[in-house]
């Protein structure tokens, strides 16, 4: 390798991996949601929003992610990432991890099915979808793309890097607690963002590429605040509401299974270029 070809102090940092730096990406990244979101109440809060209208969802959950969005590509794209982030990953999945895309597909496709679409409105199912594409994308490139490779880079068993991501995860909702949500609430939420995050990684490794668990999250988010709002009556709107429990249950099963059957596995680091 050339001297000039030497990789800036900036790539060098991050290609050197490590626990640590994703759990400073993960802390920076929440700041800067936080940072987002007071910044556009101070903008928009004299028009008083509905805050769960389809206008608040969207100008109070969807434009702060949105920012992270777009700060995590120009991270990725700063440090050469991309390529790494969106193609297809170093590591092959086990056949037993399909059940992990499986149970959220299904989980997900129930709540949508039981959901009352006139009650809702179009214009806020279309501002939850449009939300949940930003959060499935800004969560799943942090925690399934950037913490993934800084714990692989590092070389730590997949074990290590599937705990990591989902423990990460987790304490981005853990944060709610500070913004006025109750305890036992945020306990409940961060037991199921952490087994949610361990099939998402799963589906991740499985399929070999990102977009997978981008969108599988991506539908996640609208679908359960949507049924939690606007249930349609019947039978079917209580079973979609057990798609959380579900989660949690298979989550801990497979998480089991990973550890006995595949807790040793390691991603094949990409050689540097002489």
């Amino acid at each position: 390798m050339h001297e000039h070809d030497a990789p800036s102090p900036w790539k060098s940092f991050w290609e050197r991996g490590g626990w640590w730096k994703a759990l400073l990406l993960v802390l920076l990244y929440y700041g800067v949601y936080q940072l987002g979101g007071v910044l556009l109440n101070l903008i928009f809060g004299p028009a008083k929003i509905e805050p769960g209208g389809a206008l608040g969802i969207f100008v109070g959950v969807g434009l702060p992610i949105l920012l992270g969005c777009v700060l995590l590509v120009v991270l990725a794209w700063s440090v050469g990432w991309l390529k790494e982030l969106f193609g297809h990953q170093a590591i092959r999945g086990r056949g037993w991890m399909w059940v992990a895309v499986a149970v959220v597909l299904i989980t997900n496709v129930l709540r949508f099915v039981a959901l009352d679409y006139e009650s809702a409105g179009a214009a806020l199912i279309l501002s939850w979808m449009l939300t949940g594409l930003f959060v499935g994308f800004a969560e799943e490139v942090l925690t399934r793309g950037f913490v993934v490779q800084l714990m692989r880079k590092a070389g730590h068993p997949e074990i290590a890097v599937a705990l990591v991501s989902a423990a990460l995860f987790a304490m981005l909702h853990a944060g709610n607690f500070f913004n006025g949500q109750g305890a036992l609430t945020t306990i409940v939420q961060v037991g199921y963002t952490f087994f949610f995050g361990l099939l998402m990684y799963l589906a991740y490794r499985v399929t070999g590429r990102l977009i997978v668990p981008i969108l599988l999250h991506a539908s996640t988010d609208p679908s359960i605040f949507l049924l939690t709002t606007h249930p349609a009556a019947g039978s079917l709107a209580p079973i979609a509401g057990l798609g959380n429990i579900i989660v949690i249950l298979v989550g801990l099963v497979l998480m089991l299974v990973l550890i006995i059957n595949g807790g040793k596995d390691r991603a094949i680091p990409r050689m540097a270029a002489n």
